[in-house]
């Protein structure tokens, strides 16, 4: 799954504001001053904080 580049320059973290970047292999985009995974769900970006799981859980980068 990809998402376009011009997407990704314009999202970011609903909780900090903050950058956040695609990891295809998590399959969402992670904020890592957050260490929030926000999922991708069908090509689309999943950009709530109530939906985002913390890296470490469920087998997340940690």
């Amino acid at each position: 799954m990809a998402l376009s580049s011009e997407l990704l320059k314009i999202l970011a973290c609903p909780q900090c504001k903050g950058e956040v970047v695609f990891q295809d292999d998590e399959v969402g985009l992670v904020c890592d001053s957050c260490r929030l995974v926000y999922p991708v769900r069908d090509g689309i970006p999943v950009m709530l904080v109530d939906e985002a799981e913390k890296i470490g859980e469920a087998g997340k980068r940690d």
